[in-house]
């Protein structure tokens, strides 16, 4: 078998590093606006593709999220798999260096690396991207016989995309009122001016409204810091000493070796995904210096910078700007709370519904990804065949009346 240096190079050579949703979705972006245009090879860390979001619900659900095999898929793609970890980019001599100590040449390359995360706090049980033992049932017995009884939701100071935290307060007051112990207090301390207030005004109202209808307290504009004598709460300045702490981790930037980063660490785009500054380098997902770290705007960014490839490698296309809109849907048990808005503004407050608000419904809302996991055709955009009407101010009664029943 030809190494990678040896075949034919009169073919574009793109190389996607990273087996996550930004590198995927580049992946059957590219297949879909620029089939036969380029050779393409994806190198990623791990060997299956996981769908993250739906990790959340495993530890209560003890169904497995789902998860694919990335060499079977890239193969069905007529692309490569190489099952490697990044080492660092070679811009100038345009080549990438693997930890199985390959080399790998590349025309064009797309970098979809995501964050690293950190824990907070010490003193917190960290719930990761990936968790899926989270020991949640512990947890709720250990506030139980706390003297507060309360369990603390904690988003950390920092955390751009607070929406897991608040499924699992959810999920939790199901469980809680499903097995005990019962009378437990689920709190939620976060930094947001108001719950999930990153989706706009008429979103985080319904979000409001759910927590209350579940008897879940919130807590905005504070912050946790951790000191010698415990977990700290400001402003206030009191010890948090009332039960155990459930926290997302912080985020940091890749800092990849050969690419420019800024202080944090993530790697700074232009609206093209390009990156700033290197000839030939696209980036995509939360290794970028985006604010909110989403699988949704990360499957936007890697549209744009297939686009703008594809359009170099002579498809014909004008490439759109990442134009960044932000889906999420919020498990709160057993259905969801779809959350819609415009980051760019302009275009109105955001909109949340029982209904689906983008098609096919799914955690992430990509063009390529989401039809791709659904078994269905790419379409141009992600609207509904029939769009749904949105939730404006209050919530159905029966989530009042019987809020643990969906």
């Amino acid at each position: 078998m030809q190494s990678q240096a040896e075949r034919d190079t009169s073919t574009p050579r793109v190389v996607i590093v990273g087996g996550g949703v930004a590198g995927l979705e580049t992946a059957l972006a590219l297949h879909h606006l620029a089939p036969d245009l380029a050779d393409v090879t994806l190198v990623a860390a791990e060997p299956e593709f996981a769908y993250k979001p739906m990790v959340v619900a495993e530890p209560f659900t003890l169904q497995p999220a789902q998860r694919y095999d990335l060499a079977g898929a890239l193969a069905e793609l007529e692309m490569r798999f190489v099952c490697a970890a990044l080492q660092e980019v070679d811009p100038p001599g345009h080549r990438i260096l693997l930890s199985n100590d390959e080399e790998l040449p590349y025309d064009i390359l797309v970098v979809g690396i995501g964050g690293r995360a950190r824990p907070a706090y010490e003193r917190a049980e960290t719930f990761w991207a990936g968790r899926s033992d989270l020991p949640i049932d512990d947890l709720l017995d250990e506030a139980g016989d706390a003297p507060g009884s309360t369990l603390h939701f904690v988003v950390p100071p920092g955390c751009s995309w607070p929406l897991p935290l608040y499924e699992v307060a959810l999920m939790s007051r199901r469980r809680s009122e499903e097995r005990g112990p019962y009378g437990v207090l689920l709190k939620i301390l976060t930094p947001e001016s108001s719950p999930l207030g990153v989706f706009g005004t008429v979103p985080s109202d319904a979000v409001a409204e759910l927590l209350r209808a579940r008897a879940i307290e919130v807590e905005c504009g504070v912050n946790l810091v951790e000191e010698p004598a415990g977990l700290r709460l400001i402003p206030g300045g009191g010890l948090l000493s009332d039960g155990p702490v459930i926290a997302l981790p912080t985020i940091v930037g890749p800092s990849i070796a050969g690419l420019p980063a800024d202080e944090a660490g993530f790697v700074p785009i232009d609206l093209h995904a390009r990156v700033r500054g290197v000839e030939d380098v696209y980036a995509a997902g939360d290794g970028t210096n985006f604010p909110i770290k989403q699988g949704g705007l990360a499957t936007q960014q890697a549209d744009a910078a297939a686009e703008h490839i594809a359009a170099r490698l002579g498809a014909s296309l004008e490439p759109r700007a990442f134009d960044p809109v932000l889906r999420g849907q919020l498990i709160t048990g057993a259905d969801s709370l779809n959350l819609r808005h415009d980051l760019a503004g302009g275009r109105g407050e955001g909109g949340a519904s029982l209904d689906y608000l983008w098609w096919p419904p799914g955690k992430i809302g990509g063009r390529y990804l989401a039809p791709w996991i659904a078994g269905t055709t790419p379409d141009e955009d992600l609207e509904p065949p029939v769009h749904p009407m949105d939730v404006e101010v209050s919530l159905p009664h029966e989530w009042h009346r019987e809020p643990l029943g969906l």
